[in-house]
This record gives C-alpha cells, sequence and structure tokens, in this order.
C-alpha cells in the first residue's frame, strides 16, 4: 500500500528486494485509513504515478504487476495463479 510517505527510491528497493527472494507477482494500491485510530494517510497516488510503477515493476521482471489506487492483495488474484 502506498501514501504512507515512502520515496520513490525506497519503492523500487523494495521491488528489488522482493526480485531477490524471487517474488513474481506485485501489487500496488492506495493506502486509505480505515479509521480515525489507524494511520494517517501522507499522499494520495495519482494514477498516472500508479501507472509508471507498474512499467518499472514489468521493466524489473516481475510477472504480473497490477499498480491502480483501488488494487488490493487479492485483486485478480485467480489470474496469477501460475
Amino acid at each position: 500500500m502506498l501514501g504512507l510517505g515512502e520515496t520513490e527510491h525506497e519503492i523500487y528497493e523494495t521491488m528489488d528486494d522482493l526480485r531477490a527472494v524471487g517474488c513474481d507477482v506485485l501489487t500496488m494500491g492506495q493506502y486509505l485509513q480505515p479509521t480515525k485510530q489507524h494511520l494517517s494517510v501522507i499522499e494520495f497516488i495519482r494514477p498516472e504515478v500508479f501507472a509508471k510503477y507498474k512499467v518499472k515493476g514489468l521493466e524489473k521482471s516481475f510477472h504480473y504487476v497490477e499498480s491502480s489506487p483501488m488494487i488490493h492483495s487479492s485483486y485478480h488474484a485467480d489470474k496469477h495463479i501460475f
């Protein structure tokens, strides 16, 4: 989930770390604060930024990348089982 203050560099570094341990599927979505007791949203990520992260993830050899504001970890999970 994005929007908690992470930097672009941290996102790319995390992608590299995930690939290094054999992760093939990446889902990236917008963090939304469920209640006032949870962490606040620091930033709402624009859809074009999510699109850029998807391209970068595919360039980093993830087999599947779902990256959009409304994505959650199980989004289209059935399509990514191989």
